[in-house]
């Protein structure tokens, strides 16, 4: 199974809201999820994004792979920084 850090689109019709999630990448972009990470609201920016950095530790330590997007939230938050000193600890 290869498990993707990725957004899922909610929100009304021309208002999106996004939530961080954990799904395998051959389920649909809305579709199942294994465990939800955070939220986004791109109308308040990348900054306002609520990311839980436990599990997102913990879905990157398990080889999950986060998406661009995802990514340069991570960057943002310094949660891509924890994660690359805990893998060069080991």
């Amino acid at each position: 199974m290869a498990v993707k850090i990725r957004l899922t689109r909610i929100g009304r019709h021309k208002d999106p809201f996004f939530r961080v999630v954990a799904a395998d990448s051959h389920y649909a972009r809305d579709g199942r999820i294994i465990e939800q990470i955070g939220y986004y609201d791109p109308a308040k920016g990348i900054e306002s994004a609520v990311i839980d950095e436990e599990l997102a530790l913990k879905w990157l330590n398990a080889g999950a792979q986060p998406s661009d997007t995802v990514k340069a939230m991570f960057n943002r938050k310094g949660i891509n920084a924890k994660y690359v000193a805990n893998k060069k600890a080991k």
